[in-house]
């Protein structure tokens, strides 16, 4: 049987190659891993350093949880405001009882004449917090108004006047006509859609 030429430098380069592979893989198991071992500590210096630093990191440990402790407590004391409720609609009820009650304490007490559920979206430049809106039309005087705003700040839940258009109702008895919507801020997880980054 005669080989062509280009066969027999394939059948002769696949020799050579098995017989290095085989030389290297061989020569590879023989040889002995080495072993790095980690240099040890040869002056007392550096240990004292290294003492050193561990002590005034220790140190500072006290200090931080006293920092933690007291943010804490001011986070806590504002997040006192927040209205908390199961669900985003529930939220917008409480503000509208807010403003049902503040209107009540008027005399003679204020009317609500319509009131709309608003948006639900996270409160602006922040991923944290949500805001529920509420708009109610009243007619009132406009001392009656300063009253229902001043006693919607002294509110110890954490909302305000967002929209405000007034019109003239009725000259005769100087009523206003009022649009006030009202915003309230919310816990994360009441406000629908995608989760923003960094929250569960």
């Amino acid at each position: 049987m005669t080989l062509s030429p280009r066969y027999r430098r394939f059948v002769w380069w696949s020799v050579v190659s098995l017989i290095v592979t085989g030389i290297y893989t061989y020569w590879q198991q023989s040889s002995e891993p080495a072993v790095v071992v980690a240099a040890p500590i040869d002056s007392v210096t550096m240990a004292e350093r290294q003492l050193a630093k561990l002590r005034e990191a220790a140190a500072t440990v006290p200090q931080k949880q006293e920092i933690l402790k007291q943010v804490s407590g001011d986070l806590a004391l504002r997040e006192k405001g927040i209205i908390n409720a199961d669900t985003a609609q529930q939220a917008q009820a409480q503000i509208i009882q807010v403003l049902r009650k503040l209107g009540q304490d008027e005399r003679p007490p204020v009317e609500f004449r319509t009131q709309e559920i608003g948006a639900v979206r996270l409160l602006e430049k922040s991923d944290v917090y949500g805001e529920v809106l509420v708009s109610v039309q009243i007619e009132c005087g406009i001392d009656q108004l300063v009253n229902i705003l001043v006693g919607l700040a002294a509110r110890p839940e954490l909302i305000a006047s967002n929209d405000m258009r007034l019109t003239s109702a009725n000259p005769k008895e100087k009523t206003i006509g009022v649009r006030l919507t009202v915003s309230g801020v919310v816990p994360r997880k009441l406000v629908p859609g995608k989760k923003g980054a960094g929250t569960s």
